[in-house]
């Protein structure tokens, strides 16, 4: 029986992620293992491209530097919004992550500052520009359903979507 971690195989892993300053920002330790179906986008691209050919059992510790995690930090990601393009009357700080409707789907960004009518908001992903290290630990592996491949993602223990 196969078990490798290769493309559309579902994996089970526990893993810790750090910044380079050894803060954890986070870990699935005291929680059930992370699942994911590989090659189809659910972790990022130097995640998976280091997992691939690990053995169950198998420790694994690594270092992604931006280019292969969140990416470079673009500064044109960083804009200016009218306040009422916000609900009214909801509340708006600094630091805050928001989602919103993009013409490309879901996008997520952070709150940079408030100055009367107008609201600075970053597109950047939190860690963009950040390198970042894993220790991870293969837990699991097996066939991915039919399902699976056809959404896209792992959806659990045996395939079945919760």
């Amino acid at each position: 029986m196969e078990t490798k971690v290769e493309m559309n195989k579902v994996v089970s892993v526990h893993y810790t992620g750090a910044y380079t300053d050894g803060e954890i920002f986070d870990t699935s330790e005291g929680r059930d293992p992370l699942s994911f179906l590989v090659g189809h986008g659910q972790m990022i691209s130097g995640f998976e491209q280091e997992m691939l050919g690990a053995e169950v059992g198998e420790k694994r510790s690594f270092t992604l530097t931006p280019d292969k995690a969140y990416g470079m930090r673009d500064e044109s990601a960083i804009q200016k919004v009218p306040r009422d393009q916000f609900p009214e009357g909801m509340q708006i700080e600094p630091g805050m992550v928001l989602g919103a409707q993009s013409d490309r789907g879901p996008v997520q960004f952070s709150v940079v500052s408030i100055d009367g009518d107008e609201v600075t908001v970053d597109f950047n992903h939190q860690m963009a520009g950040m390198t970042l290290r894993f220790s991870v630990e293969v837990v699991g592996v097996r066939e991915a359903t039919r399902d699976e491949l056809a959404h896209g993602h792992a959806h659990g223990p045996g395939g079945f979507e919760h």
